[in-house]
């Protein structure tokens, strides 16, 4: 699990960083990039699946942990290129994303965090 300090909560700012529309996209994950930072704050991170992907919420809470260890991993390794950058990232998951394996959605999440 991601510690407390990492984890993007609150409402407004899933929307500020949104509104920012800078996004990029691969193997059913979608990523969105927040503003930059101005000071030495940590990048905060939230997970996105809705209901329209699947609607039980059993498959939509599998494809978040998978992506929250993603992260997870990803961080403790130090390999998550420019995304340090931002202040908030948002990952979104697809439909397309439902069938997948860890490895799979590992990759396209680092794939994405050297694009951005």
């Amino acid at each position: 699990m991601l510690p407390k300090q990492y984890r993007l909560k609150k409402r407004a700012a899933f929307k500020a960083t949104y509104k920012v529309k800078n996004s990029t996209h691969s193997g059913g994950v979608t990523l969105f990039a927040g503003k930059l930072k101005k000071d030495d704050n940590v990048t905060k991170v939230g997970f996105v699946v809705s209901k329209k992907v699947h609607k039980r919420a059993v498959r939509r809470n599998r494809v978040k942990r998978l992506m929250r260890e993603s992260y997870r991993i990803l961080l403790k390794e130090n390999k998550l290129g420019n995304s340090q950058k931002y202040m908030s990232l948002i990952f979104v998951a697809t439909s397309n994303a439902l069938d997948r394996d860890f490895n799979y959605i590992k990759s396209s999440i680092e794939k994405m965090l050297e694009r951005i």
